[in-house]
């Protein structure tokens, strides 16, 4: 059959060379012409089960799918769907006339702008994505309409175009592709492919490319040697996608292995399974689904980051969404589905789209509710995963402020026995006995039991209560607590004597002068370094130590914070620490009696036990402090 020229000519371009410019400027990411051209044909597909819904397509719909082609020795991709079809005027209208206009549109506006390449989604311009890759382009098409004829557009990146009638018998359209030279890595069917995962994995239409290999019980019933039925490969059509993921479902429909089998679905390389899931279902005042998952957060709280999965109409946009999700929510992993935003836009739209912003203002309640929900339904539960949710939650509070005053109700705080409070529970249990002469609530704490075990050891001898608080963001969570919290300080136990902590009464008297400290003084400063070490005598009851090493709570939490990047606005914090001498310790009067010598021999023993039981003696030190003592046993 002679194929006739329908039409050919020019495409109206008031701007010169357009074509390049669209090559350059149309998209920062080449790979995702095919993001673009696999939507429209799933688009092409929806539209013709719309209009069958509708009655006005009266054919059969057959099994609508849409097919990806390489052939590399034509240098070729195909992108194949059985849809609606286009005639020729259908093309010349939304092809040459409307699509372009917007090509226009777009380069007279943004050409050279910072992000323009972001914006494109609002100019139209999906399917001149495949200039970008394509030295020629081509459609095929067939439209749904009786009595018309299939229709060939074609046009090498110029303005110049031609339309012919072709023999076609298929309904429906070939977008085809002419690989250009530069562009020659899209003919690698593994680049093909990842680009097809990345991008087209949760598509609402069957997307195949390539065959794969199955494996199917011998239709001859064929035996091997132990009698059972021969498996024979066999090669079968590769379907990247699923058309009908976890999130498109009514919550009621699915049971917790859906979720676990879908959250297996989006990572497949972690093993970890997640604490739990919100389902988020909207549809005013905007469109929302998703399922959020919260994952086991490990200590680096950066590697959490970007596994939220942005999509619109199950077309995947970006894995960053900082400037649609709240800040601390970026650590939970999942999907987001929004139609009301569009496929390619600009950060500063995002973070100005009001939309945008009502989103991330209902997921974070939708989170807050939920915890509070599970809390409230079982606390019991709620407190063994605690563990795993509370670097979770302790950045929420810091960093959104309607969040901190939702999860005041169910942020916890363990005690060294084990046992879990709301704040405001703690401050309840303590006020009897852990309230000092100014009524001042005072929390001790350690993040570390093992290590400070002898400071927590002396706490719990008063009957103080000491709790166990560590993780990342503990010492900027404190803070926000004592911020909240009216007269409450929390205070490391390790960070001063007990006295000075809690102070109940003005200080013991001293069983030493002040003119026997200053003699004493200068014997114990040459047994540390100066610079990182000052020595202070304190009345301390006879019970305690001779003396221990402390750590100011002020300089370690801000030297805490510093590493997390918190503190930077001071400057370094330098390693600071205070050696406490009991004045009233025995050990301490005996020092006066002794000879200079031996006096500075017991001094520097007493020192490094204090060193030694905060685990600060290595080293030489260490070395020679043990092989002094093992000179001295019998």
């Amino acid at each position: 059959m002679k194929k006739n020229t329908i039409k050919s000519g020019k495409i109206n371009v008031q701007t010169e060379n357009i074509f390049p410019i669209i090559k350059k400027f149309l998209y920062s990411d080449h790979e995702i012409f095919l993001r673009e051209l696999v939507s429209n044909a799933v688009d092409a597909s929806q539209k013709l089960r719309v209009l069958s819904a509708n009655g006005e397509y009266k054919g059969e719909l057959g099994d609508l799918k849409v097919e990806v082609i390489l052939d590399r020795d034509a240098k070729t991709i195909t992108i194949r769907d059985n849809g609606i079809g286009m005639s020729a005027e259908e093309i010349d209208k939304y092809i040459n006339q409307i699509a372009f206009s917007g090509a226009e549109e777009f380069v007279e506006k943004y050409k050279g702008k910072e992000g323009a390449e972001q914006i494109i989604g609002h100019f139209g311009l999906g399917f001149y994505s495949g200039f970008m890759v394509s030295e020629k382009v081509q459609i095929r098409s067939k439209s749904r309409h009786e009595g018309e004829k299939a229709i060939q557009w074609e046009s090498n990146g110029s303005p110049d175009y031609t339309i012919i009638e072709i023999d076609k018998t298929t309904q429906g359209t070939d977008i085809v592709l002419y690989i250009s030279e530069e562009s020659n890595e899209f003919l690698e069917k593994e680049r093909i492919s990842g680009i097809l995962t990345k991008y087209c994995k949760f598509l609402p239409i069957p997307v195949f490319f390539g065959d794969k290999t199955e494996y199917i019980d011998s239709p001859e019933g064929e035996k091997d040697d132990k009698g059972n039925i021969k498996r024979v490969a066999i090669e079968v059509p590769n379907q990247i996608n699923n058309p009908s993921p976890a999130w498109t479902k009514a919550p009621v429909d699915l049971k917790d292995e859906d979720y676990s089998s879908f959250y297996s679905e989006l990572y497949p390389s972690t093993f970890d399974k997640p604490l739990f899931h919100i389902h988020l279902n909207v549809d005013y005042p905007f469109n929302l689904t998703g399922i959020l998952y919260f994952p086991k957060i490990k200590e680096n709280v950066e590697v959490q980051r970007n596994k939220i999965n942005l999509y619109s109409n199950q077309v995947f946009i970006t894995d960053s969404v900082a400037e649609i999700v709240p800040e601390f929510l970026t650590l939970l992993h999942g999907v987001i589905d929004s139609p009301d935003i569009p496929l390619n836009v600009s950060r500063s739209y995002l973070q100005s789209d009001g939309n945008v912003k009502k989103i991330a203002s209902h997921i974070t309640k939708k989170v807050a509710d939920k915890l509070a929900d599970m809390f409230k339904k079982d606390r019991k539960d709620f407190e063994d995963k605690w563990n795993d949710l509370q670097i979770f939650v302790q950045y929420g509070m810091l960093s959104d402020e309607k969040f901190a005053e939702k999860a005041a109700g169910f942020s916890l705080l363990k005690n060294t026995d084990g046992l879990y409070f709301t704040p405001e529970e703690y401050k309840e249990k303590i006020a009897a006995l852990q309230v000092d002469k100014d009524k001042k609530t005072i929390c001790l704490y350690t993040n570390n039991p093992e290590e400070q075990f002898s400071f927590v050891k002396k706490a719990k001898e008063r009957a103080y209560d000491v709790l166990h608080l560590e993780g990342p963001l503990v010492s900027h969570w404190i803070q926000k607590l004592e911020q909240s919290m009216e007269n409450t300080s929390f205070v490391r136990v390790d960070s001063d004597t007990l006295d000075k902590l809690i102070r109940k009464t003005d200080e013991l008297p001293s069983k030493i002068s002040k003119e026997e400290e200053e003699k004493l003084k200068p014997v114990f400063e040459e047994c540390l370094n100066k610079e990182k070490y000052t020595v202070q005598f304190e009345s301390m009851s006879e019970s305690d130590s001779p003396m221990i090493i402390t750590q100011p709570e002020f300089i370690r939490r801000m030297m805490e914070q510093q590493k997390l990047g918190g503190g930077g606005m001071f400057g370094a914090f330098p390693e600071m620490f205070t050696l406490v001498v009991n004045a009233n310790h025995p050990k301490i009067a005996q020092l006066l009696t002794k000879k200079a010598k031996d006096q500075k021999a017991s001094v520097k023993q007493l020192t490094d036990l204090a060193l030694l039981a905060q685990g600060m003696l290595k080293g030489e030190a260490l070395d020679s402090f043990i092989e002094r003592n093992i000179e001295h046993i019998a």
